[in-house]
């Protein structure tokens, strides 16, 4: 199945910034859903808080109304930064007395919350996990091949 446009542009911009070391899990501009978002932080006025899967009135209002952001509605925003932040180790919603990971821009904690938002990006397309590369390593395929 193909790619979605806006699963292309979300998975270029988030490649693009976990390499250029503009991903940032705590800042609004420069967590998953910020760099969807071309690094604006007007997202985070859909919900009261960082990280909370609940919308708040205006997130209600723009989802009833169908509005989406770069392809995506308020609740699957809420979702894909929720998704990212518990994965780098972030207790949700945010706050500065919630457990949090002692290095959270740490490529490999950055790396683990990407792979995750990858995934539910891919399953919100309803798209194969790039991310997944079992197939790959089909032992058990392999030898059926070798001795057919």
């Amino acid at each position: 199945m193909a790619n979605t446009y806006r699963f292309e542009q979300a998975i270029k911009k988030l490649y693009k910034a976990f390499h250029n070391d503009r991903l940032h899990p705590e800042c609004c501009k420069q967590c998953a859903v910020g760099n969807i978002l071309d690094n604006k932080d007007a997202w985070k006025h859909l919900s009261n808080d960082h990280g909370s899967l609940q919308l708040n009135y205006l997130g209600i209002v723009h989802q009833n109304l169908g509005r989406k952001f770069n392809g995506y509605t308020p609740l699957e925003l809420l979702q894909i930064e929720a998704t990212f932040l518990k994965a780098c180790g972030f207790k949700l919603p945010l706050h500065h007395k919630h457990k949090k990971p002692k290095y959270p821009t740490d490529k490999s904690v950055l790396f683990t919350g990407l792979s995750v938002v990858v995934e539910l990006l891919c399953e919100l397309d309803g798209i194969d996990n790039v991310m997944n590369c079992s197939a790959l390593f089909d032992f058990e395929k392999s030898q059926q091949e070798i001795l057919t």
